[in-house]
């Protein structure tokens, strides 16, 4: 399974989750609002979520992230083109989703 396939039976899984193209590559969204998105950053493939703005000093010297170049802060990006901890993509994808879910899509959750 590639990086993408592996996103996106992360995201869809959760309620009401859809995926659609934005600005050329594949964004997952809940109620029109953004939690993931798999996209290319200098010729290699990226996973971005969304991150509480406090929380980004902690993948500071984790040479797997780097800022992600839109969100002011309130993102943090992944590389998705070696080797990936799909268990810590999880865990921040959920964290994402929960951050713009309405809190009855939360409490479907499966």
């Amino acid at each position: 399974m590639n990086a993408l396939d592996h996103l996106r039976k992360i995201c869809l899984a959760f309620p009401d989750a859809e995926e659609q193209l934005g600005f050329g590559h594949p964004v997952f969204y809940i109620r029109k609002k953004c939690f993931a998105a798999f996209e290319p950053k200098g010729g290699r493939a990226a996973i971005a979520v969304r991150i509480d703005p406090l929380d980004a000093d902690i993948f500071a010297d984790d040479e797997r992230f780097f800022p992600t170049p839109y969100g002011r802060g309130a993102w943090i990006s992944l590389w998705a083109d070696g080797k990936v901890d799909w268990k810590l993509v999880k865990q921040l994808v959920e964290q994402s989703y929960r951050m713009v879910a309405p809190k009855r899509a939360i409490l479907r959750r499966p």
